[in-house]
């Protein structure tokens, strides 16, 4: 079978998300100080299928890259739509490549359509670039913003560094120690209310271009976030790379997943699939249900999907750049039905390029609107 990487292509903060969590908004937590992790020792995983890896495709364009997710800016406070009722818990950021085509574009005769399946609809909150002077104040905004709705955000940290493996979404902090420091500003940011963590997309599905050291501190480090990000704020909700159905086996990525925190409560809620890719729903829920029970842990862990495009499924040949025929998924929401599955989000803002209809993360009208029809 052949598999593909998820296409990320990110570089700032894009739009915003989902919950399980309670009401929450208040004082920001301090900077936690949270100690340099050992490595984790690589546990074994009881796993119930063959731990082989089965890698994505040789070519493999950047696993989860994310197209530009709206560059980072702090905008100037707009008017924003309402949410679809059914995602009303998710915080809607007022700033996206989408909502700006959108109000440039008034009489367009796509824009209605745009606006709504896909401009009123919440989605993550991306922070890509690393700007250690900058990102307490851009995630403040963001959280308190939500807080003040009673929304809950959902936000991507996207810095590791090496995290494309030199692909068409590399940069990120210059190294771990750095990458470390830009966290705990990260998560001075958060609060003291709501908000899910999607932490760096495919840093542990990936992980294969790294050195067993280098792989081996890239997981410490992921570890340490996770305790960083709950310690600076007891109601965020932290979500840990489990690539894609297509990509690696569950056991394999349950044993990745383990040596990087995932599966400890102090650092981890779970799981996080599909995010810029096209895998169906129903092959996520099963994928990351065996991810977590390949995993262990409590049974509190659970998973979210990114269901923006997968609406028609994969394309043929592991296409990942834009492809064509396919279409919105499942809109975000927090209430999905399913045992251990926690949230159905938009991680990847749709309509933003993969680099094909346009540069990669600009917008392409032409893109949403064959999504949303």
């Amino acid at each position: 079978m052949v598999a593909v990487a998820s296409v990320v292509v990110a570089v700032g903060t894009a739009t915003g998300m989902m919950s399980a969590l309670d009401d929450g908004s208040g004082a920001e937590a301090a900077k936690p100080e949270v100690s340099s992790s050992p490595r984790l020792d690589q546990l074994p995983v009881e796993p119930s299928v063959s731990a082989t890896v089965t890698k994505s495709p040789a070519v493999r364009p950047s696993p989860t890259k994310k197209a530009d997710p709206s560059p980072t800016r702090t905008p100037e406070k707009k008017q924003r739509p309402a949410p679809a009722p059914a995602s009303a818990r998710l915080y809607l950021h007022p700033e996206s490549h989408v909502l700006d085509w959108v109000r440039a574009h008034p009489t367009d005769p796509r824009t209605p359509l745009i606006e709504s399946r896909i401009a009123d609809r919440p989605a993550a909150v991306w922070f890509a670039d690393f700007t250690p002077a900058t990102i307490t104040a851009r995630v403040r905004e963001v959280t308190s913003d939500a807080a003040g709705q009673g929304r809950v955000p959902v936000l991507v940290a996207y810095a590791i560094p090496d995290r494309d493996c030199g692909g068409a979404s590399q940069g990120g902090a210059p190294d771990l120690d750095a990458y470390d420091g830009w966290i705990d500003d990260f998560a001075a940011g958060l609060g003291s209310g709501e908000v899910v963590v999607v932490l760096e997309p495919d840093s542990v599905a990936q992980a294969e271009c790294l050195s067993d050291d280098q792989r081996a501190d890239r997981f410490a480090s992921l570890a340490r976030a996770g305790r960083v990000l709950k310690s600076a704020d007891p109601k965020a909700r932290v979500y840990y790379d489990a690539g894609h159905s297509g990509w690696n086996t569950a056991a394999a990525q349950a044993g990745m997943l383990k040596q990087a925190g995932a599966a400890s409560p102090a650092s981890s809620d779970g799981i996080f699939s599909n995010v810029s890719n096209f895998h169906t729903t129903s092959d996520e829920i099963a994928y990351d249900r065996q991810v977590l029970d390949d995993l262990g842990g409590p049974s509190s862990l659970g998973a979210v999907i990114d269901t923006s495009r997968n609406g028609n499924g994969a394309p043929p040949e592991g296409d990942w750049c834009d492809p064509a025929g396919r279409k919105l998924g499942r809109a975000p929401t927090l209430n999905t039905g399913e045992a251990r599955i926690d949230a159905y989000l938009w991680v990847k803002l749709p309509g933003e390029s993969d680099g094909c209809q346009g540069a990669p993360g600009t917008f392409s009208p032409s893109y949403a609107y064959d999504l949303a029809r």
